[in-house]
């Protein structure tokens, strides 16, 4: 199955329940495979079917509330951990801003979550994200400006609070 697992991750964070995203992936292989005759050869895969999921995300829903979050391997920078070795306090530290990370993740809304994880995550162009979401690029832009904006607000807002 072309790009099962990268779909099933993008599900995950949309649905953020495991069950869901796994009905969510085969409902958009389902559908890929009942109207493959649209897609047209030559053009982006990689787009059309993530704009499949989305489309299916969306008209599944009524309400897109964001409840949990997934851990996801964010590699990092080690500026907050300046020890050599990686120690019992330098590893629950990564894990502290780790979770810190996704859980600002999570909390954004789905029009900007969407728009930063297939930048961030899964590496996709402007253009491949405008086809994918069926936006103009420069609403690419501009959401993924304000989705980094949001993510490092709720970042700070969420240090904040736990320092309290």
């Amino acid at each position: 199955m072309p790009l099962f697992e990268r779909l099933y991750n993008f599900a995950h964070w949309l649905t953020q329940d495991r069950e869901e995203a796994e009905d969510l992936v085969q409902e958009t292989y389902a559908k890929a495979l009942k109207g493959f005759s649209s897609f047209q050869p030559g053009t982006n895969f990689r787009a059309w079917i993530y704009q499949i999921l989305r489309n299916t995300f969306l008209t599944s829903r009524t309400g897109l509330k964001s409840t949990a979050t997934v851990p996801l391997d964010l590699g990092g920078d080690d500026e907050t951990v300046p020890a050599a070795n990686d120690t019992p306090e330098s590893i629950l530290l990564q894990r502290s801003d780790q979770q810190l990370v996704q859980e600002a993740l999570g909390r954004l809304p789905v029009p900007y979550r969407e728009v930063l994880l297939l930048c961030e995550f899964e590496e996709m162009s402007y253009q491949e994200i405008s086809t994918t979401l069926a936006v103009p690029v420069g609403t690419v832009m501009s959401r993924l400006s304000r989705a980094r904006r949001a993510l490092r607000d709720t970042v700070q807002e969420l240090r904040g609070n736990k320092g309290t």
